[in-house]
C-alpha cells in the first residue's frame, strides 16, 4: 500500500482554503494512502508491541500521591512517543488531576488468548468493572465488563476514556462519521455550568475550582461526537481509528478546565447492564518497517581540549550500530570540513533500546564541531578551554531571583511577580492532611491557636519549585549549597540588584553585592524569621485550597496579599484585611531532624554572612547553636517512625555538629561529629561521604587517612553501580527524574578528586555535568534552561502555561515508566516528575558547574 508524506506547512495552508467538503475529501485521500499494516504482539515485558507502536495496559499504575500524573492505564507509545495514557474507566469528560482515580485491583495476562485484563474500583462508590485488551486485526479490542450495573450515583458518568496529549495533535484534525474537524490550538469549546450537588467530589473533599459563592461547577461538553473516529489522519506516525460497538464516541478538550489537560475520546457506559457492556476497536497506524531514528547524545556546551569525548549513540532495537562516525570542524572560509572518523563501539541493550559509544577525545583543536552518524547530524558545540565558565549564569542571574519569596522582582521591561504574601501566614490546623503531602498532627507546637495569624512571616526565602510554597528543608539545602559555593569557590558575581528594605529586585543590574551571598541572606531571613516568631522551624508553608495551588502567573495573586479577617464576608475587604481565608498555612509540627538541618543551614550561612550582614551572621549561629540544643532534647523522647522525615533524618545531627564546628571551632561539636560520621558512613555510605568530605580541611592527617578507606569503598560501589547504564552515571528508575543525584553524585566526587586525586579523576565531575547537559537518554537537550546550544524549550515553572521556561532552571529530567521506557518531554511542560525546576537542584548545580571551571582551569 503507498505512504504519502504530507509537508505540514502546505497542509496548513492548504487548510485554511479548503471548504468543509474540500477538507473531508483531503482527510479521506490522506486515510486512504495510510498503511495500517502492524500486528501486535503481547511481548515478555508484558505490553504489546510492533515496530513503531507499543500499547502498554496498566503497566504503570496510579499512585494515589499526586493523583493523575498522566502516567497510568491504558497508553500509548507511538512511533516512539507517548501520545496516549489514562484509558481507564473514569467518572468525568475531562477528569483534572486531583479527580478520583479508580484502584487497580487485579491484572491478568494470559498468552493463551493474548489478552491483559485489567480490574478496577472506586471505593467510594462500591463500583468495580473490568476493562480487556486484546489484538484484532492490525489493531486491537477493548471490552468493558460489568458485574453489577453502574451505581445510581455514577450514571450518566462512569465510562471509558482514553487520553491524547495536545502538543501531538495541534495542527491536525480528525474525522467523525465521515465529519472533518480540527483540533484547537487553544480550548475555545463549549462549557456549562451545573449545581454543586451534581458534582463528583474530588480528592478528600478539596475542590480545585473557586465557584466564588455559587455553588456550580463547570462541566466540558464534547467538540464531537459519533460512532467512527479518526485522528489525525494527514500525519501517519499519530493516525489513530476508533470504532465503537454501540455506545457513542466522544471527543473533549480537557484544557478548558486546567491548562494541563488532554484531548479524551469518552463513552458513556450504559445503565442497567451487565456483562460486557462496552467494545472500541482500535487501529493506531504503524509504519510498516519504522524504526527509530538514532540520538546522538552530548555535551550541549561543548568540551575542553584535554577533556575526555564521548558520545552516546540510542539505538532502536531493531537498528544496528553503524561501524563509523565522524566529526567536522568549521574553517575560517565557513565551511566544514571532517576531522576525524573513528569506530562506533557497540556498547549493547539498556532497558529499550541499544547503544553504542564514540569517543572522540582525539580531537583536541579548538573550535565548533557536529558530529556525523550516518544521515544524522548533531548541532553544532564549541571545544574551548572556557566551556565551563559561565554555564551557571543564568541560574544565578535569573532563575533564583523569579523565585524570591515576598519581593517584587523585575527584569528590564518585564515583570516576574509584584510583592507575594504579604498577608504572612496563619497556624494550620489541627490533624489536617494537606494535598502536597504537608500534615499537621493532633497539636500547633506554638503558642498558636489553629488559623491565628503568625505575624512577621514576609520575609525571605525562596518558592519551592514550580508552585509557590516554602519548603524549609529545600532553602537549608539551598543555603548549605551556596555558602559551599561561596567558601570553595568565592563566587563574587553581581549582577541583580536586591534591595531587602523595599522588597524589590532588578535582574542584570549590578548593585555591588556579590549575588550569591544576597541569596544566602535572603534564605537565612526566612529561617530565622520561622525561629523566632514560631519558635522552630517548619514543614512548610503553603495555601491551604487547591483551587490556589494550581495557580498559575504572578504570584502575588495567589492570595489577596490581605491578613484574613473572620469578621468578614469572604470576598469583602476593609482595605487593611479581607474576609477571605487565603492566606498561606504554616504547617509547625516539630522534628529534631528539621531543627538539626536548619541548624546546620543557619551555621552555615552565619560563616558566609561574616563581614557582609554581621548582625545576622552572629543571629545565625546563635539560633543554630540554641536549635541543635533543643534538638537533642527532643531526639531522646523521640519514637522512631517509617516517614520520609525519619529516613532522611538520620544523620542530621552529624552534619549539625560539623557545620557549628566549622563556624565555631567549639571542640564538643568536632567530638559529636567524630562519635557519628563513622557510624553513619558504615551504615549508609554514599548519602553521608559529602560531610565528611567536607569536614577533612577541620580535622588532622589521621581523620584524612580513616576517611581514604571509605573513599575507596566509595568507587568500588559507584563504579560497579553505574556500569549497568552506557552514560556511567547513576540514572534513577522513578517519576522523578533523577538530575539532582547525578548532580550531587558529580560534587562529591569533585571533593574526592580534591582531596584524594589518585582515587579518582576529573572525568568523575565531567561524566556527570555532561549527562545534565546532554548526554543522556531520550534526547540531546541540555536539562539546564537556556544553557546550552540546544536545551528545554518548556520547564514546569510558574509561567508553564506559556510553554516556555525561566532561564537557568534545572528540570527533573527523566523519569521511568515501566517496565523499559525512559522520557522526558519537550512539548508538554506540565509533566512535574520532567519538568519541574526546584530550588535545591538549581543550587547544586550551580556548585558543580563553578567545580567543573576550577578544574578546567587546573593542568
Amino acid at each position: 500500500m503507498t505512504k504519502y508524506t504530507i509537508n505540514p506547512k502546505v497542509f496548513f495552508s492548504f487548510n485554511q482554503a479548503l471548504s468543509q467538503k474540500g477538507l473531508l475529501f483531503f482527510c479521506l485521500f490522506c486515510v486512504s494512502g495510510i498503511a495500517f499494516s502492524q500486528n501486535l504482539v503481547l511481548n515478555d515485558k508484558e505490553y504489546f508491541e510492533t515496530p513503531g507502536l507499543n500499547v502498554l495496559v496498566f503497566s504503570n499504575e496510579y499512585n494515589g500521591m499526586f493523583y493523575d500524573e498522566k502516567t497510568a492505564g491504558l497508553e500509548f507509545i507511538h512511533h516512539g512517543v507517548r501520545t496516549v495514557t489514562g484509558g481507564a474507566i473514569r467518572l468525568q469528560n475531562t477528569p483534572e488531576q486531583w479527580d478520583l482515580i479508580p484502584k487497580m485491583t487485579s491484572r491478568k495476562v494470559d498468552r493463551a488468548t493474548n489478552t491483559i485484563e485489567v480490574g478496577l474500583r472506586y471505593e467510594e462508590f462500591d463500583f468495580d468493572s473490568r476493562f480487556s485488551v486484546t489484538p484484532k486485526g492490525k489493531g486491537f479490542v477493548i471490552n468493558v465488563f460489568l458485574d453489577k450495573p453502574v451505581p445510581k450515583a455514577l450514571e450518566g458518568k462512569a465510562g471509558f476514556n482514553m487520553e491524547f496529549i495536545p502538543t501531538s495533535y495541534f495542527e491536525g484534525n480528525y474525522l467523525v462519521d465521515g465529519k472533518a474537524g480540527t483540533f484547537p490550538r487553544y480550548p475555545a469549546s463549549d462549557t456549562q455550568t451545573l449545581p454543586s450537588s451534581q458534582k463528583i467530589q474530588q480528592f478528600a473533599t478539596h475542590t480545585t475550582f473557586d465557584d466564588r459563592g455559587r455553588n456550580e461547577f463547570i462541566v466540558t461538553l464534547p467538540l464531537a461526537t459519533g460512532k467512527n473516529f479518526i485522528l489525525a489522519p494527514e500525519n501517519p506516525e499519530r493516525t489513530v481509528k476508533i470504532e465503537s460497538d454501540g455506545q457513542d464516541v466522544m471527543l473533549f478538550d480537557g484544557r478548558n478546565l486546567g491548562q494541563n489537560g488532554w484531548f479524551i475520546v469518552r463513552s458513556l457506559l450504559p445503565v442497567n447492564k451487565t456483562g460486557k457492556v462496552l467494545t472500541w476497536y482500535v487501529e493506531p497506524n504503524a509504519i510498516p518497517n519504522w524504526t527509530r531514528k538514532p540520538v546522538i547524545a552530548f555535551s550541549q556546551v561543548g568540551y575542553m581540549p584535554s577533556q575526555k569525548k564521548v558520545a552516546v549513540i540510542e539505538l532502536d532495537k531493531n537498528d544496528k550500530a553503524l561501524p563509523k562516525a565522524s566529526v567536522f570542524k568549521l574553517n575560517a572560509d565557513g565551511k566544514f570540513t571532517e576531522q576525524l572518523k573513528a569506530d562506533v563501539k557497540v556498547w549493547g541493550p539498556y532497558l529499550r533500546y541499544n547503544y553504542a559509544q564514540f569517543d572522540f577525545s582525539a580531537i583536541k583543536e579548538k573550535g565548533l564541531y557536529y558530529i556525523q552518524y550516518g544521515d544524522q547530524k548533531t548541532n553544532t558545540f564549541q571545544i574551548e578551554d572556557d566551556v565551563y565558565a559561565k554555564i551557571w549564569q543564568p541560574t544565578m542571574d535569573v532563575w533564583f531571583p523569579v523565585q524570591m519569596d515576598h519581593m517584587e522582582v523585575n527584569e528590564a521591561y518585564r515583570i516576574w511577580h509584584g510583592k507575594p504574601f504579604l498577608d504572612d501566614c496563619l497556624q494550620a490546623p489541627v490533624n489536617h492532611e494537606h494535598f502536597d503531602g504537608y500534615k499537621q498532627g493532633p497539636t500547633t507546637e506554638t503558642k498558636y491557636k489553629p488559623l491565628e495569624r503568625i505575624p512577621n512571616m514576609a520575609v525571605g526565602g525562596w518558592f519551592d519549585a514550580g508552585d509557590f510554597d516554602i519548603q524549609t528543608f529545600s532553602h537549608v539545602s539551598v543555603i548549605n549549597s551556596f555558602v559551599e559555593s561561596w567558601e570553595a569557590f568565592k563566587v563574587t558575581r553581581d549582577e541583580t540588584y536586591i534591595d531587602q528594605k523595599t522588597q524589590f529586585v532588578d535582574i542584570h543590574r549590578p548593585d555591588g553585592q556579590p549575588d550569591i551571598l544576597q541569596q544566602i541572606e535572603h534564605g537565612a531571613l526566612n529561617l530565622v524569621a520561622q525561629v523566632e516568631n514560631i519558635g522552630h522551624p517548619v514543614r512548610g508553608i503553603i495555601v491551604p485550597h487547591l483551587h490556589q495551588y494550581h495557580h498559575l502567573g504572578d504570584a502575588s495573586t495567589e492570595t489577596d496579599n490581605l491578613p484574613y479577617n473572620p469578621s468578614l464576608k469572604p470576598y469583602e475587604s476593609n482595605g487593611s484585611s479581607t474576609g477571605t481565608p487565603d492566606d498561606r498555612w504554616a504547617f509547625t509540627n516539630r522534628s529534631s531532624f528539621l531543627d538539626y538541618r536548619t541548624a546546620g543551614a543557619l551555621a552555615a550561612a552565619g560563616r558566609a554572612l561574616k563581614g557582609y550582614n554581621d548582625t545576622l551572621a552572629e543571629k545565625c549561629v546563635m539560633l543554630a547553636a540554641k536549635l541543635n540544643a533543643e534538638a537533642n532534647e527532643i531526639a531522646k523522647t523521640a519514637k522512631p517512625d517509617a516517614s520520609p522525615m525519619s529516613r532522611w533524618g538520620r544523620g542530621s545531627d552529624m552534619i549539625a555538629m560539623m557545620q557549628l564546628y566549622l563556624s565555631t571551632k567549639d571542640e564538643k561539636y568536632k567530638k559529636g561529629f567524630l562519635d557519628k560520621i563513622w557510624k553513619l558512613l558504615d551504615e549508609n555510605l554514599e548519602p553521608n561521604m559529602n560531610a565528611a568530605l567536607l569536614a577533612v580541611p577541620a580535622m588532622d592527617k589521621k581523620y584524612k587517612e580513616k576517611l581514604r578507606g571509605y573513599v575507596l569503598k566509595y568507587k568500588e560501589k559507584i563504579d560497579k553501580d553505574n556500569s549497568d547504564n552506557p552514560y556511567g552515571v547513576p540514572v534513577v528508575k522513578r517519576g522523578w527524574g533523577g538530575t539532582s543525584q547525578v548532580i550531587n553524585w558529580a560534587s562529591t566526587n569533585y571533593y574526592i578528586y580534591k582531596i584524594y586525586p589518585d582515587v579518582l579523576d576529573k572525568e568523575y565531575v565531567y561524566r556527570g555535568l555532561n549527562y545534565v547537559l546532554g548526554c543522556h537518554p531520550y534526547s540531546n537537550l541540555s536539562f539546564v534552561n537556556a544553557v546550552g546550544n540546544k536545551s528545554k524549550k518548556v520547564a514546569y515553572g510558574g509561567n508553564r502555561a506559556d510553554f516556555t521556561t525561566i532561564a537557568g532552571g534545572v528540570v527533573p529530567g527523566l523519569i521511568f515508566l515501566k517496565p523499559d521506557y525512559l522520557e522526558n518531554k519537550d512539548d508538554w511542560p506540565f509533566f512535574w516528575g520532567e519538568n519541574e525546576c526546584i530550588i535545591d537542584g538549581g543550587a547544586w548545580y550551580v556548585f558543580l558547574a563553578n567545580a567543573a571551571n576550577e578544574l578546567a582551569a587546573t593542568k
